[in-house]
């Protein structure tokens, strides 16, 4: 890349962080403004384009979506203080997501940072921490644009993540040297020993599984995973709380879910000699669990971007590297033995509608969304329902949150919007998660984006209701969420709406959302699970 100014000539801080963002492809500016920040913006360039959420949190989420639709690290402008502390859910979660993004704050004037005045950040690094890969306040106003630019490079290493710079509001009109931008390699390569030894064990095991997680996906190695499974015939499985969509789900080696629990693990991937986890944790759990992590005497192999995962991994051998080109490397190892094809995952029968659950809802979306639409997921009690009835057959189609926590899904879903222009975005959310970001709803109406949001109203918190069974809790307070009317939240907001009751309305009503060239809002009160 090359820079556009000279070199050797004085700018303002602001106009060397502005031509880098333009350098770095970041020309789409997230946030929700404060006083501290407001310098930043002055004459703030045509060509940019600043998307207003309504609460810092919504502002993170919508980043995420557009890092990851893009495939860029997107940059996000928070207030001091209080708003990174808003936006702290969501920055837990595009740390969890691997999501690379610039997130910058405002600082009170440094002249008066001495005074502790009103809207200053005591320790503004520490705050976002541990849950950004790197925190600065720069020394000088002059280190502001080398800063950012480290932030930049940083977010898009792997594993990528969120990075944090704090700039005060007087380091804008300040002037600096421009900082020329580089090339930085974002391409990890595995140990070529390690990669020889699985690659081998690969060739000649009898039964081998393959666990597929979401840095398949964002590495783009979809059509690379679906030709490494068929060279094998091994059954597929998607990794424990996955967040993207690493194989396709029809697919007749496509196994399933591993569930987050250690023996049900276990007990799924009995049988098979070898197991090789491909840009996924060796596993993510949910409950406590005792015994083995694989069934016995079942070889365990990871291939990971996240070096924290392969510290932490409690068995087997794990290698650092990007997805994409170990997975080429596997393709080009020696020819497997003979295997005859597993058997297909079995085949779940139609629901008639003779009741309106989350299962009949799932069936009629899968039914009815247009083809090569994007799901974004936040409906965590209904994911079994999503798994057996809404399989996600394309590339870089699904999108839900890998931290466990809400309000992530409505804003991210905005931000693939964003970052997908034409795609019809579907996000399919719960109705205690829709209430952690409803506020992201005027962003869709203001922008006019194709999004149709589906709320899954069960009235209450269903996925605590179905967890308190696991503690053996026959009642589990502060969960039921009676008397919300999500349309009237919508059209609050700028955004059409219809409320499905029966299951004669469903049809139609998910019809005229997915056809919607705006956002729209369809809420369907299904059944409550007994």
């Amino acid at each position: 890349m090359q820079h556009t100014s000279d070199p050797d000539q004085p700018v303002t801080v602001r106009a060397a962080v502005i031509e880098l963002l333009h350098a770095f492809g970041m020309q789409t500016i997230f946030g929700n403004p404060g006083s501290t920040e407001l310098p930043m913006f002055r004459d703030f360039p045509a060509k940019f384009r600043y998307v207003l959420g309504l609460q810092e949190s919504v502002v993170v989420g919508m980043a995420d979506g557009y890092a990851q639709a893009t495939r860029n690290a997107a940059f996000v402008n928070l207030h001091s203080a209080v708003g990174v502390g808003h936006a702290l859910g969501n920055i837990f979660t595009a740390f969890r997501n691997q999501t690379p993004l610039v997130i910058t704050a405002g600082q009170q004037a440094r002249s008066i940072l001495p005074l502790e005045p009103f809207l200053f950040a005591s320790q503004p690094t520490e705050m976002p921490r541990p849950y950004v890969k790197w925190a600065v306040e720069p020394a000088r106003a002059e280190d502001v644009p080398a800063a950012i630019a480290r932030a930049y490079y940083m977010s898009m290493q792997p594993p990528r993540g969120p990075t944090f710079v704090s700039v005060p509001v007087d380091d804008w009109d300040r002037t600096c040297e421009p900082v020329e931008p580089r090339t930085v390699s974002t391409i990890v390569r595995g140990d070529p020993a390690l990669m020889t030894e699985i690659a081998h064990a690969l060739s000649v095991a009898e039964r081998p599984a393959f666990v597929v997680g979401a840095s398949v996906a964002r590495d783009g190695a979809w059509d690379e995973m679906i030709e490494l499974a068929e060279r094998h015939q091994a059954r597929v499985w998607a990794a424990p709380m996955s967040a993207r969509n690493s194989f396709p789900e029809n697919h007749v080696l496509f196994a399933g879910f591993l569930a987050a629990d250690r023996s049900k693990i276990v007990g799924d991937l009995a049988g098979h000699d070898l197991i090789l986890v491909l840009g996924a944790p060796v596993f993510t759990y949910h409950v406590e669990g005792f015994g083995p992590h694989v069934p016995p005497r079942a070889q365990l192999f990871q291939i990971t971007d996240d070096p924290a995962s392969a510290s932490w991994m409690p068995v087997g051998t794990s290698v650092f590297s990007s997805l994409a080109p170990a997975i080429r490397e596997l393709l080009g190892g020696p020819a497997p033995v003979a295997r005859s094809r597993p058997a297909a995952r079995a085949h779940i029968q139609p629901l008639s509608g003779s009741k309106l659950t989350d299962d009949y809802l799932m069936q009629q979306i899968a039914l009815l969304r247009p083809a090569g639409s994007v799901i974004v997921e936040e409906a965590p009690s209904s994911r079994g329902a999503m798994h057996d009835r809404l399989p996600i057959v394309d590339p870089d189609t699904f999108y839900t949150c890998a931290s466990g926590g809400l309000g992530h899904g409505l804003p991210a879903a905005i931000g693939v919007a964003l970052g997908r222009p034409g795609a019809k975005v579907i996000g399919l959310l719960g109705d205690g998660s829709s209430m952690y970001s409803i506020q992201g709803l005027w962003t869709a109406a203001q922008m006019k984006l194709p999004v149709t949001f589906i709320i899954v109203n069960n009235r209450r918190y269903e996925a605590l209701v179905e967890f308190g069974r696991h503690f053996g809790l026959p009642q589990v307070v502060g969960t039921n969420l009676p008397e919300i009317n999500f349309c009237d939240l919508a059209r609050g907001q700028g955004c059409r709406a219809i409320r499905v009751e029966r299951v004669t309305e469903l049809d139609e009503a998910l019809k005229t959302g997915f056809n919607a060239s705006g956002p729209m809002l369809i809420e369907v009160v299904v059944a409550q699970k007994d």
